[in-house]
């Protein structure tokens, strides 16, 4: 068995994608709880904008930005070659290790620390190794419920537009099924994870969850439109490795993958 999918390119590259789209999306959940300033990283002064009423607004953004653009990509990418369910199939697997690994980060948090080691990060002016451990990856229950549901519906719609796309265009314009479905769907995602964490579980004002999803997306939209040579560049690499008329026959199969 583990021969035919070794010696199958289009088996293989659906395995090794799988597993690079899994381990980003639990990468950007790790990281996802540092904030970062994008003005202070291109050298720029804050933005201080106001929308909705709020003021003194910045790009103050989750480290887990970084990788959702190329999260989106993937999605795009195996719902080119591989259709819808082969998508939604890589979702669940990516949300169920996600929930597993949160699980096992309550566990870890839990455990009882060596005396030893709570005050073994002094040399790096850490008091107690404990709470900052803690910190880390005790990010807060709404905030866990967000990102999980955020990203599978936010990928659910991604599908669903891409392949209605797809029906319309057929094998041409790329570009507009592959953007056109990643903004759309960042647009849901930005929103559902303020909302939930936010909204929900902190009772933030409707225009303080509008104007800190609308800053968030505004860079998530950016991002999609200027990754969109990747797609291309990547479509490419994935005919040159199974070959233009296999790669053919699966956009084929995928499109009546439904």
């Amino acid at each position: 068995m583990i021969e035919k999918i070794i010696k199958d390119k289009p088996t293989k590259l659906f395995v090794v994608i799988t597993a690079f789209f899994v381990a980003n999306a639990l990468i950007a959940e790790c990281i996802g709880g540092k904030i970062f300033s994008l003005e202070k990283l291109l050298g720029l002064q804050p933005a201080n904008l106001t929308i909705f009423g709020e003021s003194g607004l910045s790009f103050n953004l989750s480290c887990g930005v970084l990788l959702w653009p190329l999260e989106f990509i993937i999605t795009d990418i195996v719902n080119e070659f591989y259709g819808p369910k082969a998508v939604k199939r890589i979702s669940y697997i990516a949300v169920a290790l996600i929930s597993y690994a949160f699980f096992i980060f309550y566990l870890a948090i839990h455990f009882p620390p060596a005396d030893f080691w709570i005050g073994s990060g002094s040399p790096n002016h850490i008091p107690n190794m404990n709470d900052a451990f803690n910190s880390i990856f005790g990010q807060g229950m709404w905030i866990i419920v967000a990102s999980i549901i955020a990203f599978l519906v936010s990928q659910l719609v991604d599908v669903t537009i891409f392949h209605k796309i797809k029906k319309v265009t057929g094998e041409k314009k790329v570009w507009l099924r592959a953007t056109g479905s990643t903004v759309i769907s960042q647009l849901v995602d930005s929103f559902i994870v303020v909302f939930i964490a936010f909204k929900i579980g902190k009772g933030w004002s409707w225009p303080t969850v509008l104007s800190i999803s609308l800053l968030g997306y505004s860079y998530k939209f950016l991002v999609a439109v200027l990754m969109t040579p990747v797609i291309y560049f990547v479509e490419a690499r994935i005919a040159n490795y199974v070959g233009s008329e296999t790669a053919r026959q699966m956009r084929l199969s995928a499109m009546n993958n439904d």
